[in-house]
């Protein structure tokens, strides 16, 4: 195995390990440190996939806005913060079934595909050919989410301004 084999197995094991941690702690706060790790190892497997847009957008917006966010929402909030979380339904044997079955289908499905084998393209920045393609190939789409986003933001601030007036 290479250093960069090694590498990628331990970056992906503390990205499933921190994400376990996430859903399996009982602490808010350390469920919320946990989605750091997360994040940041999903950034770095995008790195190895050489996706350097997608890496960068996943640390500046998930780990920079909404990690942070949602931190300073459970550091400021003083009742969160000693919150042990229970359920009195915690049906630990389904959810270890389903699991399994979409671990399994999952493994199935990476295992039996016959892989397309394409040759190596030269490591470069990725954000040109996404630019080139939002404006020539995806403009249709791209202009369309962002008057979707538009008519959603003002929805959102004529519910809020209803809201203040009554």
């Amino acid at each position: 195995m290479s250093f960069f084999d090694v590498l990628f197995c331990v970056v992906a094991l503390v990205t499933v390990g921190s994400a376990a941690i996430v859903v399996l702690s009982r602490s808010l706060i350390y469920s919320a440190f946990a989605l750091l790790f997360t994040f940041f190892g999903v950034a770095i497997l995008y790195v190895f996939l050489g996706a350097d847009f997608l890496a960068a957008t996943q640390v500046l917006i998930y780990v920079g806005g909404i990690l942070i966010l949602l931190l300073f929402g459970v550091m400021l909030t003083h009742r969160l913060y000693n919150l042990n979380l229970k359920t009195e339904t915690f049906q630990l044997i389904p959810g270890m079934l389903i699991g399994l079955a979409v671990f399994t289908s999952l493994a199935l499905a990476a295992t039996q595909t016959r892989w397309k084998l394409v040759a190596d393209k030269p490591a470069g920045p990725t954000t040109e050919a996404i630019g080139t393609l939002f404006m020539t190939e995806y403009l249709l789409p791209f202009e369309l989410a962002s008057i979707l986003l538009l008519v959603a933001l003002i929805g959102a601030a004529m519910l809020v301004r209803r809201r203040t007036d009554a």
